[in-house]
């Protein structure tokens, strides 16, 4: 029997026989009972289910596709039917709970709306299964929280869906970061051009008969079926998205992150307006301003979220006309770079050489995925990094969902210190009928 397998029956029996098995507290990940797991043989492909199968899903079954596609879900048949026609071989269900009751698999990937994350995802890595999920990983804090938590009690394969952080430029501008061509950086800016997309969620219509609406909106709100919060439009909505934070957050400040070796903030402050009415609508224009606190020998770190119209004051300088991008400031120079460019600009009487290159080339965002699954190894991208990422970008929203509230980060008891009103962001409630 392969271990895989032994793990999930371990769980499972566990379970049958009335054992809690509980959460582990945050200082202490991975607990006594944690089951290791032994990779089958390298050279046999893995045996991986899709959730989600497209847009961005389409996108990740294509980077997958290397592999044995044993199972496909959504809750769109039409959409489950295309996916079919390239993989006839795979069961097809449009319930999740399904594809994570099959006993043959490797992995699973997830690529669902961000309200939709945290359950397949959490239901995969109690079943002994690696997996990889769209960003953000989840719709909010406590979420990616427990998410991480479970990761590490199982030893689990995983990774987000930032593509852009396999491609050559990022790694090379973390170097430059890194090498200290810059001097020290304690401040980050970062701006995304986008808007949101202006609807009404008044225009409602009857269900389609290819959809399963009722899974498609899982634990969030009952609302009217309509098409402006549904397929790709529910980015838009605070039920069912995080707005262009939640959307490319994890993309652009993935590399401050990264080359700042940040983590969690100590204070989070929003402010904003939107472009439109409405409890349930996310905003057009928004500022986030995150604080860091030292990391070992490198200091504290000030770094800003603008998004829409708002521009840092030094954009007309730096900014290179770049609708979005990420500027490093450091004592000796500043760093302007976006997915695939950068340009520095050093300060009068420094000089600037490009770093050796310190970290290799990805073999490409999936691959990554499935060769560490393969030889149990750790991705760049993997739950615990990607984790604290998305806790940090989720965290710009509680506030401006607080009215701009400044919020004091205790990320030990995962609680702003100075606002209970938060706690309600931080943990949503689930529709009835929906738990953890």
């Amino acid at each position: 029997m392969r271990a895989a397998f032994s793990r999930r029956q371990f769980l499972r029996q566990a379970t049958l026989a009335g054992t809690a098995i509980s959460v582990i507290p945050c200082q202490d990940p991975v607990g006594a009972d944690s089951v290791p797991v032994l990779s089958k043989s390298p050279n046999e492909k893995l045996n991986i289910g899709v959730i989600g199968v497209a847009a961005r899903g389409a996108s990740n079954l294509s980077g997958v596709s290397s592999e044995n596609i044993v199972a496909l879900c959504d809750i769109d048949s039409q959409r489950l039917g295309m996916a079919m026609e390239q993989h006839p071989s795979a069961s097809a269900y449009d319930d999740y709970r399904r594809v994570i009751d099959h006993s043959d698999l490797d992995c699973v990937v997830v690529s669902t709306p961000d309200h939709m994350h945290f359950f397949p995802v959490i239901a995969a890595l109690q079943a002994g299964f690696d997996v990889y999920c769209e960003k953000p990983l989840a719709h909010s804090v406590w979420e990616a929280r427990h998410i991480r938590e479970w990761t590490a009690r199982q030893k689990a394969v995983t990774q987000l869906g930032t593509q852009i952080h396999a491609g050559d430029n990022y790694r090379r501008a973390v170097e430059i970061v890194q090498s200290g061509a810059l001097g020290a950086v304690t401040r980050v800016h970062v701006w995304y051009g986008g808007k949101v997309r202006v609807f009404s969620e008044s225009k409602t219509g009857p269900v389609p008969p290819h959809i399963n609406y009722d899974l498609w909106t899982g634990p969030a709100p009952m609302r009217p079926f309509s098409s402006d919060h549904f397929h790709f439009n529910w980015r838009y909505w605070w039920d069912f998205g995080n707005g262009n934070l939640g959307d490319f957050g994890c993309h652009y400040m993935d590399l401050p992150h990264w080359a700042l070796q940040l983590r969690a903030p100590e204070t989070v402050q929003a402010s904003g307006e939107k472009g439109h009415e409405g409890d349930n609508e996310c905003p057009n224009h928004m500022r986030v301003d995150y604080r860091y606190p030292a990391r070992d020998d490198l200091p504290p770190v000030h770094l800003t979220w603008y998004q829409g119209d708002y521009r840092p004051s030094e954009f007309t300088e730096y900014g290179d006309g770049k609708g979005s991008a990420v500027l490093f400031e450091g004592e000796k120079g500043r760093l302007l770079a976006d997915y695939g460019s950068k340009k520095v600009f050093m300060t009068e009487g420094s000089a600037f050489a490009s770093p050796a290159p310190t970290i290799p080339n990805s073999l490409g965002h999936h691959a990554e995925f499935i060769e560490a699954v393969k030889h149990r190894d750790n991705t760049t991208c993997n739950f615990d990094y990607s984790g604290a990422l998305t806790e940090t970008v989720l965290l710009g929203n509680v506030s401006y969902r607080l009215g701009g509230e400044k919020l004091v980060w205790d990320d030990l008891q995962l609680r702003a210190t100075n606002c209970g009103e938060a706690d309600s962001y931080i943990r949503r409630e689930y529709r009835k009928g929906w738990s953890i």
